[in-house]
């Protein structure tokens, strides 16, 4: 029986961590369960910097952004012996539970963890990307696309007061989903992803039938992670190919890492946070707990980090209608 469980938020940060912070911690104290957070991620815990967690504690928190245990990478941890002192200083707390909340390389760190040590782990998913298979949604995607969409809204008015075509670039170095769902909310004339090969040619099409057509403006949206090197390299081409132009560039940057949580990353985070300790208390281990169509679902590390989602076809056919 799990009686104090050892919590940490490794990795880059995302709306809604403080989020899940308070649901663990307030779900185990309801359970009779001590808490004990970890600061700075694996980091901390190879240092020992390790803090006693009460109810108060997580007070006033939950619509904070960031993470109040702060966050980092380690490359420490990329070590045995890195891995070998975290444990160490981890059993001197008297955790016999772990929550890690993370992303991809979180959870390789922590598979690699629990196959050289002995303690019951579940993860919670954090990325803004979305790109963790096993669950619909991670935590901080949702806040991350209504940053980028009111960003891009503001950046239309400008476009349209002075006839220019903006190329703005979202996070997703690895995936499309933020660029394709806020690429359709703002209404862009095209939409460059990994998952998909640019035709440049293509592109070309689009936007001189928008020119003939006579639009004020065009937003063309573009993952970080573009084939063709995100949107300073795509605006090149395009300035080569339409000189009379305005064409303009917006990085829209680490602006979609921050900022108070949407209500659907807040309620999401207070979700797979108490099921994480729910499952802990139930003996469960080595899991990511993630929802699927509304019911909490748990999925091995291993596949959880090894298989990514797909951008949905759906998606892009309902761009190609709607941006003509």
């Amino acid at each position: 029986m799990v009686s104090k469980i050892a919590i940490l938020t490794s990795g880059g940060d995302a709306p809604g961590l403080n989020a899940a912070i308070r649901a663990v911690v307030r779900t185990a104290i309801y359970n009779g369960v001590k808490v004990v957070g970890v600061q700075r991620g694996f980091e901390g815990m190879i240092d020992g910097d390790f803090v006693q967690l009460e109810t108060r504690s997580v007070g006033n928190i939950i619509q904070r952004g960031g993470t109040i245990l702060k966050s980092s990478r380690s490359e420490k941890f990329k070590t045995a012996e890195g891995r070998k002192e975290a444990y160490r200083q981890l059993k001197t707390t008297g955790a016999d539970g772990l929550i890690i909340i993370g992303g991809d390389g979180t959870f390789t760190g922590a598979r690699v963890f629990l196959s050289e040590y002995q303690i019951p782990c579940i993860g919670i998913p954090k990325t803004i990307d979305n790109d963790l298979f096993g669950t619909d949604y991670t935590i901080g995607y949702d806040t991350a696309v209504n940053t980028a969409m009111y960003a891009i809204d503001k950046i239309r008015d400008t476009a349209e007061s002075h006839n220019r075509l903006f190329l703005v670039e979202v996070m997703g170095r690895d995936a499309g989903f933020i660029a394709l769902r806020t690429g359709i909310a703002v209404g862009a004339e095209a939409i460059l992803v990994p998952e998909t090969k640019t035709d440049i040619n293509h592109l070309f099409c689009v936007l001189e039938t928008g020119w003939d057509r006579k639009k004020d403006s065009m937003i063309i949206v573009v993952a970080e992670g573009d084939e063709d090197g995100g949107a300073n390299s795509i605006a090149s081409k395009l300035k080569t190919r339409f000189p009379d132009f305005d064409i303009r560039v917006s990085i829209l940057g680490h602006v979609q890492r921050g900022g108070s949580p949407s209500c659907f990353d807040r309620v999401l985070a207070s979700k797979l946070g108490s099921a994480a300790v729910d499952a802990l208390l139930k003996g469960m281990n080595n899991l990511m707990v993630g929802e699927i169509k509304g019911e909490i679902t748990f999925t091995p590390f291993e596949k959880a980090v090894k298989h990514h989602a797909e951008v949905n076809p759906q998606m892009h056919h309902l761009l190609q209608i709607l941006s003509s």
